[in-house]
């Protein structure tokens, strides 16, 4: 049994890049791993005072991990490659980047680069990031004893992703679907996140890459939401898991993929809490053709950011 506070060792001389760590699981994760003698964690977030109060709060922990915030705003890709370049220009390597920024079942809306908005945030944001770091990650998997990591918090809510599973047609688009249509648009985010931790296990076979959720968990993801969706959240937490996680106890699964042991660890596959190889599946998220897809239309969108 994978123990947070005890099996996140292991750490020294790694570097360390965690996405929207200013709060909920991302926080967690940052307090965890700063107690186990990183070379250096960075973590993103929008809330410079929350990215300090972060960063307080481990040393007054004892941490002695070096910490930086690095502001970074999901919603607008020249912010995360203005992110990734500091980065790059500080670091000689990178063996863990955890995707864990999100937002969920917002309203109809468009990042300030045109795509619908939790696809841009939680999806096309990340895969930018991934591309800057990847020739980083995979120089830094070159070197011995290294044990390099790539971990995308997704959600089986990639089940309600809408017919095709993801809509490439209209993603430059507020997609307002009729029914349950912010839960629809999440679905497809999360389910992008599945596919391309496939497709990045595929063509990068020397980093570890997987998706993980964290089950259904009590942070302002589930508390923003309203009263219907809200219930309905509570009332699936507890036919599924028994219970709704909190924000302290659920950072285990994402953890356990960033620092449990790799031979335990499956290329390219999906985890539930914690540790356990998923059995969810849709057609889509075994569609090989369709994680191409992704794939090539990421590269063709990020381009212009990579160059």
């Amino acid at each position: 049994m994978f123990d947070q506070d005890k099996d996140t060792g292991g750490l020294q001389g790694k570097v360390i890049l965690i996405t929207g760590g200013t709060s909920g699981l991302g926080a967690q994760c940052v307090l965890r791993l700063a107690l186990n003698n990183a070379s250096h964690i960075y973590f993103t977030g929008r809330n410079t005072k929350k990215g300090s109060a972060i960063i307080k709060e481990t040393h007054d922990a004892g941490c002695t991990t070096p910490l930086t915030f690095v502001e970074c705003d999901l919603t607008k890709l020249a912010s995360v490659k203005a992110a990734a370049d500091k980065i790059l220009s500080e670091q000689h390597r990178l063996d863990l980047l955890m995707a864990n920024a999100g937002v969920m079942n917002q309203p109809p809306g468009l990042t300030a680069d045109g795509y619908e908005v939790q696809f841009g945030t939680n999806f096309l944001s990340h895969a930018l990031l991934i591309q800057k770091f990847l020739p980083l990650m995979d120089k830094t998997a070159e070197l011995p004893g290294s044990d390099v990591r790539i971990v995308q918090l997704t959600s089986t809510g990639f089940r309600g992703a809408p017919s095709g599973g993801i809509r490439f047609d209209d993603l430059k688009t507020v997609q307002n679907f009729r029914v349950l249509g912010g839960m629809m648009r999440y679905g497809q985010s999360k389910l992008a996140a599945v596919l391309y931790a496939q497709e990045l296990a595929r063509r990068h076979p020397n980093i570890i890459s997987v998706s993980v959720t964290p089950g259904i968990v009590s942070t302002e993801l589930v508390s923003k939401q309203n009263a219907f969706h809200r219930s309905t959240i509570w009332l699936s937490a507890k036919i599924t898991q028994g219970r709704i996680y909190s924000p302290k106890e659920a950072p285990a699964s994402q953890l356990w993929c960033a620092v449990g042991p790799r031979n335990e660890i499956k290329q390219g596959a999906f985890y539930e809490p914690v540790g356990i190889l998923s059995k969810i599946t849709t057609k889509y998220t075994q569609d090989e053709d369709l994680a191409w897809r992704l794939w090539d239309w990421t590269q063709s969108e990020l381009k212009q950011w990579l160059d």
